[in-house]
């Protein structure tokens, strides 16, 4: 019966990156179509058929709308249309059919990115440019669309998740249960509609006002709908507040009324610290996810600490497996268990893909090492998971290295498992303390939870029981060198020049007596361990210390290390990090970081500032105070796709009303994971996937 499943889900998981990838070859393209704004039709308007690819995108064809606002288009004979790429319209000019004796406004321009062609019919408006632009804004220059051919059909699969081609209305995902009422998004993506609709139905001076609440943070004014609607999605918290006053300028409420009389509706009544547009994904077995990873085909992998449906709790939980979504959130694994088997039981926040097609994870309630094929999900690892004949405890991080060896960490028993090219029955354990001394040369961790190797080799590890963190040569473990960082450092990335970021959940308290007092707090999380009681119920209250810490001293920072060791000053993001847990490189360098209970994300200029906004230098902060929110829960992982979205890992819901309670209120008995994973489209700059070592861009 599972082997039968397991192919089942590979043949849905092959037709689902078909589709994605059907734009990629296409013969005679045909495309019938509208322009519209704000559901009137545009007539006289310049549409032109374009195909992207890595270089200059190709025109196919161009053609006028009607006077009913529309077209159709035959790619000419001479076109080549057979090479790899993704099409898209670009409409130009024109008037709405209300001004049918005016100019064309030559600040209409509108676009739509096809995932599939050729269609019979596909609108164009204000709409299907927002979804196609937020959705390719790291390969989008004015009209022209480029970059790597992955990233391309990732952001054209993800433009049917936002509108309707058809009809150019809302599309399935922002409007389900989840994103309709549970996030802003609808609401933040009708009203930006709202606001291009504005000017391409030409307000009265509403152009030149959207232009200059839309320029760059350079000083850059668009000219155009769709160079405005590129500058918000580049760098959405720059004149937030700005943009969303346009609103109550371009639709005031009239007098007895208590709507604004605009095209699209919801739309927001406060404004918001960014123009992020999010999408929250579930399904697939999804349930409080930990570590999350990106393969070479953009799909999403992720640990689930808890079984979706169980009555898990921080002192009984039912564990869950690996889920597997598509570029476009379809999710590819069972809907309620995951991939299961091969020793999988409760993974913690390690998971890493290697070169060869094979998904390793590390389980907390398994205490075990596991492996699943990426292909077909099917485990590859014997039932019990690689457990070293019990002599490992509840395991966290894990990484691949270029050269194909697996490193594993043991965050219970303080102890690191070397698999040398992932071959078990070669493994070691690495790391131990006798009496207080290491027994591999300096190698000594202390609860270490993760883990990254650099350019030279050298694996960098997180000693969450303290604030260090130990470097050795992956070849020399035990020459190692331990650095002082903050308190209770979690994730760790190296960027492109060899720098190592690490996310301190506790960080930096200040006050000596607050220092004195963390450190008694976690040195008492430890020692626990060998106390009275059950072992699962000192885990447990490990888990609930570090929760109240973070209540009681909230913030934390972020440190970076040079490649020489230098340990530069915490960076804090203007007192805008708040547990920091989960952390990210993207193509840039700059910084991407899960704040744990700040229930946020935050952006920081990374060491290659040309990269960052004018005036801002290394550590500094680019997302708004409250970082960048949207359908987020208590979060742990982050990561970046080679279309440059950013994805993050829901990880805890209701801990206080229903985690950390032996018995919970049966209404909230199943609320304790966080629920699904959380999107962000087109924030950072593309990367390699799957992460081998250190960032690269694709």
């Amino acid at each position: 019966m599972r082997t039968v499943l397991v192919k089942q889900l590979a043949v849905f998981g092959a037709s689902v990156v078909a589709l994605l990838s059907s734009a990629s070859v296409l013969a005679a393209p045909q495309v019938r179509g509208r322009v519209e704004g704000a559901g009137q039709s545009v007539v006289g308007a310049s549409v032109t058929l374009w195909a992207a690819g890595p270089d200059a995108p190709r025109q196919l064809a161009r053609t006028r709308t009607k006077a009913d606002g529309t077209f159709e288009l035959v790619a000419t004979g001479d076109a080549d249309t057979t090479g790899s790429g993704v099409l898209y319209l670009i409409a130009e000019g024109g008037a709405v059919a209300s001004r049918p004796q005016g100019a064309p406004n030559p600040a209409l321009k509108l676009m739509v990115t096809l995932p599939e062609a050729p269609r019979d019919r596909v609108t164009i408006n204000e709409l299907t440019t927002l979804a196609s632009v937020w959705t390719a804004t790291q390969f989008l220059d004015g009209t022209a669309l480029s970059g790597n051919e992955l990233g391309l059909r990732i952001a054209a699969g993800n433009v049917p998740n936002f509108v309707d081609l058809t009809t150019g209305g809302l599309g399935p995902a922002i409007q389900d249960p989840l994103n309709s009422s549970q996030t802003t998004t609808l609401a933040k993506f009708n009203t930006l509609g709202n606001l291009l609709a504005a000017c391409v139905t030409e307000m009265p001076k509403a152009c030149d006002k959207l232009f200059a609440a839309a320029a760059t943070p350079a000083g850059k004014v668009p000219t155009d709908t769709l160079a405005a609607a590129q500058n918000i999605a580049r760098a959405p918290w720059h004149h937030a507040a700005d943009l969303f006053a346009l609103l109550d300028d371009f639709y005031p409420v009239r007098a007895g009324s208590d709507w604004r009389a605009v095209p699209h509706i919801p739309y927001l009544n406060y404004a918001p610290g960014a123009w992020t547009l999010s999408l929250v994904y579930t399904g697939g077995g999804l349930n409080s996810l930990g570590g999350i990873a990106i393969d070479g085909e953009g799909n999403l992998w992720a640990d689930d600490n808890f079984l979706v449906g169980g009555q898990s709790t921080i002192f009984a939980s039912f564990g869950g497996g690996l889920s597997k979504l598509a570029p476009n959130g379809t999710p590819l694994s069972p809907m309620t268990t995951g991939f299961r088997g091969g020793g999988i039981d409760g993974p913690g926040f390690g998971i890493a893909i290697a070169a060869d097609d094979k998904v390793w994870a590390t389980s907390l309630a398994g205490k075990s090492i596991s492996v699943f094929d990426r292909r077909t999900g099917a485990p590859l690892s014997p039932e019990s998971g690689y457990d070293f004949d019990g002599k490992l405890g509840q395991m966290q991080g894990i990484i691949v290295t270029p050269t194909g060896d697996v490193w594993a960490l043991d965050n219970q028993q303080h102890q690191i498992v070397y698999l040398p090219k992932g071959d078990a029955s070669q493994g070691r354990i690495l790391g131990r303390t006798v009496d207080g001394k290491p027994t591999d040369g300096t190698l000594q961790v202390k609860a270490p939870f993760h883990l990254a190797i650099d350019h030279q080799e050298r694996i960098w590890v997180t000693n969450s029981g303290s604030n260090t963190v130990t470097r050795f040569p992956a070849a020399r473990p035990g020459s190692a060198k331990e650095f002082e960082v903050g308190f209770a450092p979690r994730a760790v990335a190296i960027d492109s020049q060899g720098n190592a970021w690490v996310a301190n959940t506790v960080g930096h308290p200040g006050k000596p007596e607050k220092v004195a007092l963390i450190k008694t707090k976690l040195e008492a999380m430890l020692s626990s361990r060998i106390g009275s009681g059950s072992e699962k119920d000192r885990v447990a209250q490990e888990w609930i210390d570090l929760y109240e810490i973070l209540a009681e001293y909230p913030g934390g920072d972020v440190s970076m290390i040079e490649p020489d060791g230098t340990v530069l000053p915490p960076f804090d993001g203007d007192k805008s990090l708040t547990g920091p847990w989960g952390i990210a490189v993207d193509g840039n360098d700059n910084i991407w970081v899960a704040n744990s209970t700040g229930r946020s994300i935050a952006q920081l200029c990374g060491v290659r500032t040309q990269h960052c906004p004018p005036g801002l230098d290394t550590g500094d902060r680019i997302s708004p105070p409250g970082g960048y929110v949207g359908g987020l829960q208590i979060i742990t992982d982050v990561a970046v796709d080679p279309a440059g979205n950013v994805w993050v890992a829901n990880n805890w819901d209701l801990p206080e009303r229903a985690g950390f309670k032996k018995v919970p209120p049966e209404a909230l008995s199943t609320r304790f994971g966080g629920n699904g994973t959380v999107v962000f489209y087109g924030l950072a700059k593309p990367v390699r996937t799957p992460l081998i070592g250190p960032v690269q861009s694709p």
